[in-house]
């Protein structure tokens, strides 16, 4: 069972401090959510741990597995089974969804094996449209350009795809829940649920209860100026929806 530590991580861009040590520990198997005001350090946090170049961790570590992921560039953090489900996801014309995991497959297997001649093109069809069978999604998706003219919902199923067929250990999803209606958002949920499993860790990052209704966390922590200040079950992100974050930043900012 695959394990993510973050350890006392401070963070900084520039000669900003954003993440002031942050403390969390993900076991494959768990939903976590991590919930705060805009500003807090909730997205950095996951960008730092796929490996975003911009930042500097000025202190702290962070394992998976036991060993230490900080040096390792993005693609290395990828293939060792860190994912990050972006909450503004980038269109690329002229490059569909079948051919962008078919490369992203096919780099890893090169990755582990420089003789590797990649994932022959019938073995990958049959995977992609089991996967694409498991999120009961069309098969016509994975022949239109990546993101290209994608509704907001369309993007995050397709990066609910790109996680169904990579298989992460540990999956960051920023803020999923922006920008979707509510059966948009119900569709992305349920594509999330049907992948977990023992094999997998989930970090949702979200401002609001609403996306936690349908997947439904084992813990909820809260971020106030890049620092985790509480933890808890569910309850809290209940409590959350009906206070807001006044009473929590009085108790730890005051």
């Amino acid at each position: 069972m695959s394990t993510l530590e973050i350890r006392d991580l401070h963070v900084s861009i520039g000669d900003t401090e954003i993440l002031k040590g942050v403390n969390l520990t993900i076991n494959a198997g768990e939903k976590h959510a991590l919930m705060g005001p805009n500003g807090t350090g909730k997205s950095t946090l996951s960008y730092v741990v796929a490996g975003h170049p911009d930042y500097e961790v000025t202190g702290g570590d962070i394992l998976l597995d036991g060993e230490s992921i900080l040096e390792m560039d993005a693609d290395e953090r990828s293939r060792a089974g860190i994912f990050l489900a972006f909450q503004y996801p980038v269109a690329i014309p002229g490059v569909s969804v079948a051919n962008f995991l078919r490369t992203a497959l096919n780099s890893r297997m090169r990755a582990e094996d420089p003789e590797s001649k990649g994932m022959p093109i019938p073995q990958f069809r049959r995977l992609l449209k089991a996967k694409m069978d498991l999120l009961k999604m069309d098969h016509k998706f994975a022949g239109r350009y990546l993101n290209d003219g994608f509704s907001g919902g369309e993007k995050k199923r397709a990066e609910i795809l790109q996680m169904a067929t990579l298989e992460p250990k540990m999956a960051f999803l920023d803020e999923t829940d922006s920008g979707l209606d509510i059966d948009a958002l119900r569709i992305v949920s349920e594509g999330v649920n049907t992948l977990m499993g023992d094999d997998l860790g989930v970090l949702v990052i979200t401002h609001y209860q609403r996306i936690l209704n349908y997947i439904q966390p084992d813990f909820v922590h809260i971020m106030l100026d890049g620092k985790i200040v509480e933890s808890g079950g569910p309850e809290l992100a209940e409590h959350l929806e009906e206070h807001g974050y006044e009473l929590i930043r009085e108790k730890h900012l005051a």
